[in-house]
């Protein structure tokens, strides 16, 4: 137990009424908040805030504007939340130039809260709101996305003042293995793609002789639609701080690193504001609060190598080695940075840590399924309508999630698949569902948790493309190391270009699956092992795609450019009409004699840009399959 835990409880309820009396103060006037991640930021976000800022100004208002992070809704960006006093908070979306303003002088000088821009009207809860009355928030359970989107992310006192690095005094006033045993008991896993329980992570480090240990946060997030761990760094840094502080305090670290992406230099100015703000207040560096705990922690940058989301190759690329894996065991808990014991947890892990340290294990346990407890975020993408971050129990399903909280699929096209895990993972079918989302249950049906992206695909989608798409990622991303992984990567990724080319044989499929378990096999890291997924979970649900495009030369979803040709059809093209025309960037449309427009084959880059042009009332550009490509391909094979 840390000497000197009344005064750390001392100085914190200082810190926590000073912290929650400005917060009261500016609840005094109408508050307005702005999401300015990077998704709002993409969308505008920062111009609303200064049409905000001049309208209140033209007016005379005195009203609080804070720039705050991401609430997951990112399909609606930008997004602003006003308080106004005999109103509940509202929720506006899709604050377009002009609206912004609008909104804000009806609300605010006439009462009027533009219920036709708002999302929801919030219900207060404490002292923030939450969405328990929004449609996809009664599928929705925030933990660690509780506070994103309502708080200012670079001011320390607004997580203060919502109870934050309350759980740190907690633990200050624990012994090490009593935080190890909560942390086991709630069954909490590594979000971070492995799903290995973190409580046996702490226990082996904490075991491993030595006295100089480490605790490094993984936020090299690199998952291709993947952004999770980057919008929870921007909205709620300190979250993930008081997380490593007290691993730190469970394990016995003397140090704590943050490895974020330069990528994300939105992420890295929040956390490091964060940890400036947390050592001026006592909450980091020597004798945090008063007693004779200390822990400083520091932020490191990463290049941007997917392969060091590896925690092995993260610790070279922080060592100044190059980011290779290297051989397990020992593991880092271990042996690790320096080859002194290291636990590295995700972001998503360690900002589970403060709520289990302050609700305890059995509220934890209470939430998700059995074998998973807790909530799982993932990253909406692709095809869905409703794109962004969504935070739901364990054993919730694939359809619950998409069509529930994601609202189906864009355009009112046919849903096709779903892939999950990241360019790792597996694209699961229609049939596949009612998967519940959990480690065990995903890694059946052929695709795997990962750490939390999530690509909606259509009919639009061909499966084959898609297969070469993630493993043309991950193949450029491998570092080389293991043969298996080195060349049998690029012999999968040759065989499948040839498929899509239509120029493919049906023995390729067979040997793309040898390939994808030899490699699987012979590869050292998660990598080399994961990297066939999308393959093989393809293979497995949608061979007949694989087969069209080798015995038929034809991709039935039409997105494969070698097997598809433009057409402008004459009895539906209107002569006056040249938008496809202006529209095509390689000048491959021309008008014929009789002014109907025709595309040259050979200049056509198939960009789909004519289609698009071309006005919806006619409808004149079609893609074809066409019977002089299947031609083709058979004198190809000759």
């Amino acid at each position: 137990m840390s000497k000197g835990s009344s005064t750390a409880k001392a100085a914190y309820a200082k810190l926590q009424e000073a912290a929650r009396q400005n917060w009261e103060k500016l609840r005094e006037k109408p508050l307005i908040l702005v999401g300015a991640a990077t998704c709002g930021r993409a969308a505008g976000a920062l111009q609303l805030m200064e049409e905000i800022r001049n309208e209140v100004q033209r007016l005379g208002l005195d009203v609080n504007l804070l720039e705050v992070g991401c609430m997951g809704h990112c399909y609606a960006e930008p997004v602003m939340v006003i308080y106004n006093e005999g109103f509940p908070p509202i929720c506006y979306g899709y604050v377009s130039e002009g609206v912004g303003a609008r909104i804000v002088r009806d609300f605010l000088v006439d009462g009027d809260p533009g219920i036709e821009f708002a999302l929801a009207a919030l219900e207060p809860n404490e002292m923030l709101p939450t969405f328990t009355d929004f449609p996809r928030g009664m599928h929705e359970k925030k933990i660690v996305m509780e506070h994103c989107g309502l708080i200012d992310p670079q001011n320390i006192e607004h997580y203060i003042a919502t109870g934050g690095y309350a759980s740190l005094v907690k633990a200050l006033d624990m012994a090490p293995e009593e935080i190890i045993n909560v942390i086991k008991s709630s069954g909490l896993r590594g979000r971070g793609g492995a799903g290995f329980p973190t409580g046996i992570k702490w226990e082996t480090c904490y075991n491993a002789p030595g006295s100089e240990k480490f605790v490094i946060c993984n936020a090299d997030e690199g998952d291709p639609g993947a952004f999770m761990d980057r919008t929870i760094l921007e909205s709620n840094p300190h979250l993930v701080v008081e997380g490593l502080i007290i691993a730190a305090r469970a394990v016995g670290a003397i140090k704590g690193y943050i490895y974020v992406r330069a990528e994300y230099p939105l992420a890295v100015q929040r956390i490091a504001l964060a940890l400036q703000q947390a050592r001026e207040a006592g909450l980091l560096g020597q004798s945090i609060l008063g007693t004779n705990f200390n822990i400083d922690i520091e932020l490191f940058q990463g290049s941007g190598a997917f392969v060091c989301g590896e925690e092995t190759a993260l610790i070279a690329s922080m060592e100044g080695k190059p980011g290779i894996p290297r051989h397990r065991p020992p593991f880092p808990a271990v042996s690790g940075l320096w080859s002194k014991p290291t636990v590295i947890n995700n972001v998503k892990t360690l900002s589970y840590i403060p709520h289990i340290i302050n609700k305890g294990a059995d509220w934890f346990k209470s939430i998700g399924s059995e074998k998973s407890p807790g909530t799982a975020i993932f990253a909406l993408a692709g095809k869905v309508v409703n794109t962004g971050l969504a935070e739901v129990p364990m054993g919730t399903t694939l359809r619950e999630l998409i069509y529930e909280v994601g609202s189906g699929i864009a355009n009112g096209k046919k849903f096709k698949a779903v892939q999950i895990g990241g360019p790792s993972g597996g694209c699961l079918p229609e049939e596949a569902m009612d998967t519940p989302i959990d480690f065990d249950s995903l890694t059946k049906a052929g695709a795997m948790m990962g750490s939390g992206g999530l690509v909606v695909l259509d009919e639009d989608d061909c499966m084959v493309e898609i297969a070469r798409y993630f493993l043309d990622f991950t193949q450029k991303e491998s570092c080389g190391k293991c043969t298996f992984c080195r060349l049998g990567t690029k012999h999968m990724l040759d065989i499948l270009e040839i498929i899509t080319k239509g120029k493919g044989r049906l023995e390729d499929i067979d040997l793309l699956v040898e390939l994808a378990t030899k490699i699987k096999e012979g590869s050292l890291c998660g990598l080399g092992k994961t990297a066939p997924n999308p393959v093989l979970s393809t293979i497995r649900y949608f061979r007949e795609e694989y087969e069209a495009h080798i015995n038929e030369g034809r991709c039935p979803s039409l997105m494969c450019k070698d097997l598809i040709a433009y057409y402008i059809l004459p009895d539906k093209c209107e002569r006056s009409c040249d938008a496809c025309v202006g529209s095509c960037p390689v000048e491959a449309i021309y008008s014929n004699e009789d002014r109907i427009k025709v595309i040259d084959q050979e200049k056509c880059v198939k960009c789909d840009s004519c289609m698009v042009a071309c006005p919806p009332q006619y409808k004149a550009v079609v893609k074809l399959s066409p019977p002089h490509l299947v031609a083709e391909r058979e004198k190809g094979k000759e």
